[in-house]
C-alpha cells in the first residue's frame, strides 16, 4: 500500500464511528519495507521537510503545532529525534509537559500551553499537551481536585473541556497556526518489552520511572478515555491521526509523511522583493561587487 493511502486510513475523519479497538498497534497498513528501506524513505521526507521549514520560516505567515500523545514508551521522543532531525533548531521549539507547577495551577488549564505556542514561521512540538487535561484528570480525579475549580452547574466538566479544546484549535487555525495531532498507539506487550529494554540497558535506565508501571495498571482506563477524547476532538480543522506505534520505523514514516504533506499544502514561499526595496538591493549589490578585497586596499 502507498504511504498516502496508509495516512488516509489512520486519519480520524468520522469520529462518531471511531473505535480504538479497531486500530491494531502492530498494523503496517500494507507498507512492506524493511528497516533500511524505511530509513532511506524517511531521509527523503526529512530533506523535503528541511526545505519546507526554511520556506515557512522565510514567509513568516503560518506556524505549525505538532501535538504528540501516547502512553509511556510509545515513541514520542523517537519521533521528535528522528523525524525532526533535519529541522533548523532556530525555527523549531519542543516542549514536554509534566505535572503542572503551583504557578500553573493558579491559572486556567490552557494557560501554560498558550505560553508555549509557536510564533509565525516556526514549528512547535508539544510532547504531551492540553489533552492531558482530559486524560490524566479523568483517570486520576485527585489531579483535577488540585485545580480548585468552581462548580459548573448543569454541565459535565470534561464535555465542556472537549468543546473548549475544539474551539481553541479552530481559533488557532483562524490565526495562522496549523495543528497536527498524533496519538501513538502502542500495545501493552510492546510497551512491556520497551520498558524491560530500558531497565536492561544502563544507558537508558534514566528514562525509566516507577510511575510508568503504575500507569500501566490503568491501561484499560486510559484506552477508554483516549477513545472518548479522539471521538470528541477530531474535527475538520485538526483531525487526530492514530499511528500504529509497535513498529517504530513505520510510525516515524507515517508521522513524517503527514507533516510533509501538511506543510506542502500550505505552500510557503520565499518573499519576493520588488519596487524600491529591490532597487536598493541592486544598488548595494553593485557597491559590494565593485569593492576591492580588503587585502588589496592601499
Amino acid at each position: 500500500m502507498k504511504l498516502s493511502k496508509a495516512v488516509k486510513r489512520i486519519s480520524v475523519d468520522r469520529p462518531k464511528h471511531f473505535r480504538l479497538a479497531d486500530c491494531d498497534p502492530a498494523d503496517t497498513h500494507g507498507i512492506d519495507i524493511d528497516k533500511k528501506q524505511a530509513e532511506a524513505r524517511l531521509a527523503d521526507d526529512i530533506a523535503r521537510l528541511t526545505d519546507l521549514q526554511e520556506r515557512l520560516f522565510a514567509e513568516h505567515r503560518w506556524a505549525v503545532l505538532i501535538v504528540l500523545q501516547g502512553m509511556d514508551a510509545s515513541g514520542k521522543d523517537g519521533v521528535i529525534k528522528h523525524v525532526m532531525s533535519g529541522i533548523n533548531p532556530q525555527g523549531c521549539d519542543v516542549h514536554s509537559f509534566k505535572a503542572p507547577s503551583p504557578e500553573e495551577l493558579e491559572h486556567d488549564f490552557f494557560w501554560r500551553y498558550v505560553r508555549r505556542l509557536p510564533e509565525r514561521g516556526r514549528i512547535g512540538i508539544f510532547n504531551r499537551s492540553y489533552y492531558e487535561e482530559v486524560l490524566v484528570t479523568r483517570v486520576h480525579p485527585d489531579v483535577l481536585a488540585r485545580e480548585r475549580l468552581p462548580r459548573l452547574p448543569g454541565r459535565e466538566i470534561f464535555q465542556c473541556r472537549f468543546e473548549d479544546i475544539c474551539a481553541f484549535e479552530r481559533s488557532l487555525c483562524d490565526n495562522g497556526v496549523l495543528v497536527l495531532k498524533f496519538f501513538l498507539h502502542i500495545s501493552p506487550e510492546e510497551q512491556r518489552q520497551r520498558l524491560l529494554a530500558r531497565l536492561e540497558d544502563a544507558t537508558k535506565r534514566w528514562k525509566f520511572s516507577i510511575s510508568d508501571v503504575a500507569e500501566r495498571e490503568r491501561w484499560d482506563d486510559y484506552m477508554r478515555v483516549y477513545e472518548e477524547m479522539i471521538r470528541a476532538t477530531s474535527h475538520a480543522t485538526a483531525r487526530w491521526h492514530v499511528v500504529p506505534a509497535d513498529h517504530k520505523p513505520i510510525a516515524r514514516l507515517l508521522v513524517a509523511g503527514i507533516v510533509v504533506a501538511a506543510l506542502d499544502a500550505l505552500d510557503p514561499k520565499y518573499p519576493t522583493i520588488t519596487g524600491k526595496a529591490l532597487a536598493e538591493f541592486k544598488k548595494v549589490e553593485r557597491m559590494l561587487s565593485s569593492e576591492a578585497p580588503r587585502g588589496e586596499r592601499g
